[in-house]
Protein backbone atom coordinates (compact mmCIF):
# COMPACT_ATOMS: atom_id res chain seq x y z
CA UNK A 1 0.00 0.00 0.00
CA UNK A 2 0.49 3.73 -0.49
CA UNK A 3 0.77 4.82 3.16
CA UNK A 4 1.55 8.61 4.03
CA UNK A 5 2.84 9.20 7.57
CA UNK A 6 2.79 12.71 9.59
CA UNK A 7 5.12 13.30 12.36
CA UNK A 8 8.47 13.55 10.59
CA UNK A 9 10.54 10.94 12.69
CA UNK A 10 9.19 11.40 16.06
CA UNK A 11 8.38 9.36 18.67
CA UNK A 12 5.74 7.47 16.80
CA UNK A 13 6.57 8.37 13.53
CA UNK A 14 9.34 6.62 13.61
CA UNK A 15 9.11 3.68 14.63
CA UNK A 16 5.63 3.69 12.62
CA UNK A 17 7.96 4.03 9.17
CA UNK A 18 10.08 1.45 9.98
CA UNK A 19 8.19 -1.23 10.29
CA UNK A 20 5.63 -0.07 7.71
CA UNK A 21 8.86 -0.38 5.44
CA UNK A 22 9.26 -3.77 6.72
CA UNK A 23 6.33 -4.88 5.37
CA UNK A 24 6.98 -3.54 2.23
CA UNK A 25 4.58 -0.80 2.13
CA UNK A 26 5.75 2.38 -0.23
CA UNK A 27 5.84 5.27 2.95
CA UNK A 28 5.89 8.69 2.23
CA UNK A 29 6.90 10.94 5.55
CA UNK A 30 5.66 14.57 6.27
CA UNK A 31 8.50 16.64 7.39
CA UNK A 32 8.68 20.59 7.61
CA UNK A 33 12.56 19.90 8.46
CA UNK A 34 14.71 19.69 5.48
CA UNK A 35 17.47 17.76 7.38
CA UNK A 36 15.16 15.28 8.02
CA UNK A 37 14.98 13.83 4.69
CA UNK A 38 18.18 11.91 4.71
CA UNK A 39 17.29 10.14 7.90
CA UNK A 40 14.05 9.34 6.26
CA UNK A 41 15.35 8.22 3.15
CA UNK A 42 17.96 5.64 4.95
CA UNK A 43 15.26 3.80 6.42
CA UNK A 44 13.56 3.31 2.99
CA UNK A 45 11.08 5.96 3.01
CA UNK A 46 10.26 9.01 0.86
CA UNK A 47 10.52 12.40 2.09
CA UNK A 48 7.39 15.45 1.65
CA UNK A 49 9.31 18.43 3.31
CA UNK A 50 6.16 21.10 4.24
CA UNK A 51 3.65 21.88 7.06
CA UNK A 52 0.74 20.81 7.71
CA UNK A 53 -0.26 24.19 8.48
CA UNK A 54 -0.49 24.22 4.25
CA UNK A 55 -3.76 22.17 2.99
CA UNK A 56 -2.37 22.46 -0.34
CA UNK A 57 0.62 21.07 0.14
CA UNK A 58 -1.03 18.33 2.41
CA UNK A 59 -4.04 17.91 -0.73
CA UNK A 60 -0.92 17.21 -3.14
CA UNK A 61 1.04 14.98 -0.65
CA UNK A 62 -2.04 12.74 0.05
CA UNK A 63 -3.20 12.16 -3.74
CA UNK A 64 -3.17 8.46 -4.72
CA UNK A 65 -2.45 7.50 -1.18
CA UNK A 66 -4.23 4.12 0.15
CA UNK A 67 -3.86 5.41 3.09
CA UNK A 68 -3.27 9.03 5.67
CA UNK A 69 -1.67 8.75 8.72
CA UNK A 70 -2.37 11.76 11.19
CA UNK A 71 -1.28 13.69 13.93
CA UNK A 72 -0.99 17.02 15.37
CA UNK A 73 1.79 18.46 16.40
CA UNK A 74 3.42 22.11 16.94
CA UNK A 75 6.62 23.40 17.09
CA UNK A 76 9.16 22.39 19.31
CA UNK A 77 8.59 25.08 22.35
CA UNK A 78 5.44 25.60 21.88
CA UNK A 79 3.71 25.45 24.99
CA UNK A 80 5.69 28.30 26.14
CA UNK A 81 4.66 30.49 23.49
CA UNK A 82 2.09 33.14 24.97
CA UNK A 83 1.08 34.29 21.56
CA UNK A 84 -0.42 30.47 21.02
CA UNK A 85 -3.83 29.51 21.37
CA UNK A 86 -3.67 25.40 21.38
CA UNK A 87 -7.20 25.26 20.28
CA UNK A 88 -7.41 27.50 17.76
CA UNK A 89 -3.95 25.90 16.11
CA UNK A 90 -5.20 22.49 16.74
CA UNK A 91 -8.56 23.31 14.96
CA UNK A 92 -7.24 24.92 11.85
CA UNK A 93 -4.59 21.87 11.56
CA UNK A 94 -7.78 19.33 11.64
CA UNK A 95 -9.51 21.78 8.98
CA UNK A 96 -6.37 21.27 7.09
CA UNK A 97 -6.55 17.62 7.12
CA UNK A 98 -10.41 17.49 6.09
CA UNK A 99 -9.78 19.55 2.81
CA UNK A 100 -6.83 17.68 2.30
CA UNK A 101 -8.12 14.28 2.09
CA UNK A 102 -11.56 15.14 0.48
CA UNK A 103 -9.51 17.16 -2.31
CA UNK A 104 -6.75 14.04 -2.86
CA UNK A 105 -9.96 11.58 -2.76
CA UNK A 106 -8.04 9.62 0.54
CA UNK A 107 -10.41 7.21 1.72
CA UNK A 108 -8.68 5.58 4.73
CA UNK A 109 -7.49 7.60 7.88
CA UNK A 110 -5.89 6.47 10.98
CA UNK A 111 -5.38 9.60 13.46
CA UNK A 112 -3.79 9.83 16.65
CA UNK A 113 -6.02 11.39 18.75
CA UNK A 114 -5.67 10.55 22.58
CA UNK A 115 -7.76 9.10 25.81
CA UNK A 116 -9.97 11.76 27.10
CA UNK A 117 -10.88 12.68 23.38
CA UNK A 118 -14.87 11.63 24.42
CA UNK A 119 -14.89 14.72 26.63
CA UNK A 120 -16.06 18.32 25.60
CA UNK A 121 -14.50 19.51 28.69
CA UNK A 122 -13.32 18.68 32.06
CA UNK A 123 -10.41 17.06 30.68
CA UNK A 124 -8.02 20.62 30.16
CA UNK A 125 -5.84 20.37 27.30
CA UNK A 126 -6.77 17.15 26.19
CA UNK A 127 -10.08 18.78 24.40
CA UNK A 128 -8.57 19.71 21.47
CA UNK A 129 -8.68 16.01 20.90
CA UNK A 130 -12.09 16.13 21.13
CA UNK A 131 -12.51 19.34 18.97
CA UNK A 132 -10.15 17.27 16.08
CA UNK A 133 -12.16 14.03 16.47
CA UNK A 134 -15.06 16.22 15.46
CA UNK A 135 -13.98 17.77 12.53
CA UNK A 136 -12.87 14.24 11.00
CA UNK A 137 -16.26 12.89 11.92
CA UNK A 138 -17.83 15.33 9.47
CA UNK A 139 -16.29 13.43 6.43
CA UNK A 140 -18.06 11.74 3.64
CA UNK A 141 -19.35 8.46 5.25
CA UNK A 142 -17.07 6.65 2.17
CA UNK A 143 -13.86 7.66 4.43
CA UNK A 144 -13.67 5.22 7.01
CA UNK A 145 -11.89 6.24 9.88
CA UNK A 146 -9.68 4.68 13.12
CA UNK A 147 -9.48 7.15 15.79
CA UNK A 148 -6.05 5.86 18.29
CA UNK A 149 -6.45 7.41 21.61
CA UNK A 150 -3.58 6.17 23.88
CA UNK A 151 -2.92 6.81 27.58
CA UNK A 152 -0.27 8.63 29.18
CA UNK A 153 3.11 8.38 27.24
CA UNK A 154 6.00 7.11 29.20
CA UNK A 155 8.18 9.36 27.97
CA UNK A 156 6.07 12.07 29.55
CA UNK A 157 7.72 10.75 33.17
CA UNK A 158 11.09 12.49 31.88
CA UNK A 159 9.01 15.95 33.00
CA UNK A 160 9.78 14.75 36.45
CA UNK A 161 13.52 14.31 36.57
CA UNK A 162 14.17 17.92 37.31
CA UNK A 163 11.79 18.17 40.48
CA UNK A 164 13.67 14.73 41.33
CA UNK A 165 16.87 16.53 41.45
CA UNK A 166 16.59 19.63 43.26
CA UNK A 167 13.42 18.30 45.56
CA UNK A 168 13.77 14.65 45.93
CA UNK A 169 10.64 14.00 44.78
CA UNK A 170 8.14 13.70 42.03
CA UNK A 171 5.58 16.56 42.38
CA UNK A 172 2.40 16.77 40.86
CA UNK A 173 -1.43 17.75 41.33
CA UNK A 174 -2.82 14.16 41.64
CA UNK A 175 -0.92 10.82 42.72
CA UNK A 176 -1.65 7.91 45.37
CA UNK A 177 -2.73 4.26 45.32
CA UNK A 178 -5.40 4.29 42.22
CA UNK A 179 -3.91 2.32 39.50
CA UNK A 180 -3.69 4.22 35.85
CA UNK A 181 -2.12 3.15 32.54
CA UNK A 182 0.38 3.91 30.68
CA UNK A 183 2.03 3.28 27.05
CA UNK A 184 5.17 3.20 24.89
CA UNK A 185 5.15 4.87 21.31
CA UNK A 186 6.51 1.51 19.99
CA UNK A 187 3.43 -0.24 20.88
CA UNK A 188 1.19 2.74 19.55
CA UNK A 189 2.75 2.29 16.70
CA UNK A 190 2.76 -1.12 16.46
CA UNK A 191 -1.22 -0.91 17.15
CA UNK A 192 -1.05 1.86 14.06
CA UNK A 193 0.56 -0.82 11.63
CA UNK A 194 -2.67 -3.09 12.70
CA UNK A 195 -5.31 -0.54 11.69
CA UNK A 196 -3.59 0.11 8.70
CA UNK A 197 -3.08 -3.31 7.40
CA UNK A 198 -7.13 -4.10 7.80
CA UNK A 199 -8.39 -5.06 4.71
CA UNK A 200 -12.09 -4.36 5.32
CA UNK A 201 -12.13 -1.42 8.43
CA UNK A 202 -14.97 -0.17 10.04
CA UNK A 203 -16.45 3.16 8.71
CA UNK A 204 -15.44 5.02 11.70
CA UNK A 205 -13.50 2.50 15.66
CA UNK A 206 -12.52 4.13 18.43
CA UNK A 207 -8.76 1.75 19.75
CA UNK A 208 -7.18 2.84 22.92
CA UNK A 209 -3.91 1.79 22.93
CA UNK A 210 -2.02 1.05 26.86
CA UNK A 211 0.80 -0.80 27.43
CA UNK A 212 0.94 -1.21 31.75
CA UNK A 213 -1.00 0.12 34.48
CA UNK A 214 0.63 1.70 37.75
CA UNK A 215 -0.49 3.97 40.42
CA UNK A 216 1.78 7.18 41.01
CA UNK A 217 2.91 5.31 44.34
CA UNK A 218 4.14 2.72 42.41
CA UNK A 219 5.43 4.60 39.25
CA UNK A 220 7.90 6.22 42.20
CA UNK A 221 8.98 3.08 43.42
CA UNK A 222 10.15 1.75 40.14
CA UNK A 223 11.38 4.82 39.11
CA UNK A 224 13.61 5.49 42.66
CA UNK A 225 14.46 1.89 42.41
CA UNK A 226 15.97 2.22 38.39
CA UNK A 227 18.03 5.36 39.71
CA UNK A 228 19.47 4.17 43.28
CA UNK A 229 16.54 6.25 45.05
CA UNK A 230 14.79 3.41 46.83
CA UNK A 231 13.06 6.02 48.85
CA UNK A 232 11.52 8.32 45.84
CA UNK A 233 8.08 9.18 46.99
CA UNK A 234 5.31 11.17 44.75
CA UNK A 235 4.09 13.93 46.75
CA UNK A 236 0.46 15.95 45.76
CA UNK A 237 0.61 19.53 45.72
CA UNK A 238 -2.79 21.42 45.24
CA UNK A 239 -4.15 22.61 41.50
CA UNK A 240 -3.04 26.05 42.37
CA UNK A 241 0.62 25.22 43.26
CA UNK A 242 0.80 23.48 40.05
CA UNK A 243 -0.34 26.23 37.94
CA UNK A 244 1.61 28.84 39.78
CA UNK A 245 4.73 26.62 39.24
CA UNK A 246 4.02 25.92 35.57
CA UNK A 247 3.43 29.75 35.11
CA UNK A 248 6.69 30.56 36.76
CA UNK A 249 8.52 28.29 34.55
CA UNK A 250 7.15 30.47 31.83
CA UNK A 251 4.67 28.39 30.13
CA UNK A 252 1.94 29.43 28.34
CA UNK A 253 -1.14 30.67 30.63
CA UNK A 254 -4.02 28.82 28.49
CA UNK A 255 -1.69 25.08 28.36
CA UNK A 256 -0.71 26.07 32.12
CA UNK A 257 -4.61 25.67 33.07
CA UNK A 258 -5.25 22.81 30.51
CA UNK A 259 -2.71 20.46 32.26
CA UNK A 260 -3.29 21.10 35.82
CA UNK A 261 -7.05 19.91 34.32
CA UNK A 262 -6.10 17.34 32.60
CA UNK A 263 -3.86 16.31 35.84
CA UNK A 264 -6.71 17.27 38.10
CA UNK A 265 -9.52 14.60 35.97
CA UNK A 266 -6.93 12.00 36.83
CA UNK A 267 -7.71 12.15 39.84
CA UNK A 268 -10.84 9.31 40.60
CA UNK A 269 -10.57 7.86 37.85
CA UNK A 270 -12.72 10.51 35.70
CA UNK A 271 -10.41 10.78 32.82
CA UNK A 272 -10.42 6.97 32.46
CA UNK A 273 -14.02 6.20 32.48
CA UNK A 274 -14.11 5.30 28.64
CA UNK A 275 -10.75 3.92 28.94
CA UNK A 276 -12.46 1.09 31.30
CA UNK A 277 -15.57 0.65 29.07
CA UNK A 278 -13.24 -0.10 26.72
CA UNK A 279 -10.19 -1.43 27.74
CA UNK A 280 -7.66 -3.01 25.24
CA UNK A 281 -5.45 -5.74 25.60
CA UNK A 282 -2.42 -4.33 27.25
CA UNK A 283 1.32 -3.79 25.02
CA UNK A 284 4.68 -5.49 24.99
CA UNK A 285 6.62 -2.84 26.55
CA UNK A 286 6.16 -2.57 30.12
CA UNK A 287 7.21 0.04 32.34
CA UNK A 288 10.46 -1.67 34.21
CA UNK A 289 11.47 -1.30 30.57
CA UNK A 290 11.07 2.26 30.62
CA UNK A 291 12.57 2.67 34.05
CA UNK A 292 16.10 1.65 32.77
CA UNK A 293 15.47 4.60 29.73
CA UNK A 294 14.63 7.00 32.38
CA UNK A 295 17.29 5.88 34.62
CA UNK A 296 19.49 6.70 31.76
CA UNK A 297 18.13 10.23 30.70
CA UNK A 298 17.90 10.77 34.83
CA UNK A 299 22.08 10.28 35.25
CA UNK A 300 22.79 12.04 31.87
CA UNK A 301 21.04 15.15 32.91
Amino acid sequence: MKIIVTGSLGHISKPLTQSLVQKGHTVTVISSNPERQEAIEAIGAKAAIGTIEDADFLSATFKGADVVYLMEALGAGSFFDHNLDIMAAHTKIANNYAQAIQHSGVKRVVHLSSIGAHMDKGNGILAFHYLVENILNKLPSDVAITFMRPVGFYYNMLAFIPTIKTQGAIISNYGGDDQEPWVSPIDIAAAIVEEIEISQPEHRKIRYVASDEFSPNEVARILGEAIDKPDLKWLVITDEELLVGLKAAGMNPQIAAGFVEMNASRRGGILYQDYYRHKPSLGKVKLTDFAKEFAAAFFKS
